[in-house]
């Protein structure tokens, strides 16, 4: 019997070995799971943090940040969809979207009603740009009374909206019907709006891009950590559990450093 017993054994093992080619001829094995897609908003013209290339690719400091997240989740896959910052949040709330990467300032206001990582991937300053040579200008305050290219709900529009509400002389808040940040400092260039608020970085980008004679002034209004907005769900309380952790160990690892370096310049990454 125990002959017998072994001669069975290869054969067993040929039928099994069959049975598993077999199964790898098909289109997927049934223990093959694919990876779940999570879509990613981001604007196609913030740069360097997120924008169209000359591919008309997105790239940027937010898009490699994603990448470098992406590769250490087992289970998802990442994919980035270009959408107009006004209509940001409302794809997120209606699922077109799963996440959004886009120098999201963390705001109480926006924490009530969606979900941010705990771990920031990036320090932003707020400054004022204006039109090179113009000395009026220097602060918050200054900007009463004057018109100020906005965003509908960026941080720095509702920056200057609370600013509104302590005083009597309100700023003129000029909101753009493109959409875009490059289109607001062309006007502060052509003399159409006084002033425009927003990161240093992404100014200094499209002014040399566009050859813009602007400048900024002053000092920094305020300073702000971004994070990944999730929906205020139990997938996003799921991919912020996973995210977390890996944003962490990007920055311990000096990935974040290295990026920010290669995209601003500069290490602009929170303690």
């Amino acid at each position: 019997m125990k002959r017998r017993s072994r001669l069975l054994t290869p054969v067993i093992a040929l039928i099994g070995l069959a049975g598993i080619l077999n199964g790898c001829s098909s289109k997927e094995t049934a223990d093959v799971t694919k990876d779940e897609v999570i879509l990613v908003g981001t604007q196609n013209d913030y740069p360097p943090f997120a924008f169209a290339d000359e591919n008309n690719e997105l790239t940027g400091y937010d898009i490699e940040v994603v990448k470098e997240i992406d590769k250490k989740l087992d289970g998802y896959t990442f994919e980035f969809v270009a959408t107009p910052w006004d209509s940001m949040f409302l794809a997120l709330e209606s699922n077109k979207i799963q996440a959004v990467a886009d120098q999201v300032a963390k705001t109480p206001e926006r924490e009530e009603k969606y979900l941010f990582t705990d771990e920031s991937y990036f320090a932003a300053e707020t400054v004022i740009v204006v039109k090179s040579g113009r000395t009026d200008i220097k602060t918050l305050e200054d900007l009463e009374g004057k018109k100020v290219g906005a965003l509908a709900g960026d941080s720095y529009t509702l920056l200057l909206e609370e600013h509104n509400k302590k005083v009597d002389n309100d700023i003129i808040l000029k909101y753009s019907e493109s959409g875009t940040p490059s289109e607001i400092l062309q006007d502060v260039q052509n003399g159409r709006i006084d002033a425009y608020v927003n990161d240093p970085i992404m100014i200094q980008s499209v002014m040399e891009k566009y050859d813009l004679d602007i400048e900024v002034v002053g000092q920094p209004i305020v300073n702000d950590n971004m994070g990944i907005v999730l929906k205020d769900a139990e997938q996003g309380e799921k991919l912020k559990a996973l995210i977390d952790p890996v944003l962490k160990e990007l920055k311990e690892d000096g990935t974040l450093a290295k990026l920010s370096k290669k995209w601003t310049g500069g290490e602009y990454i929170p303690e």
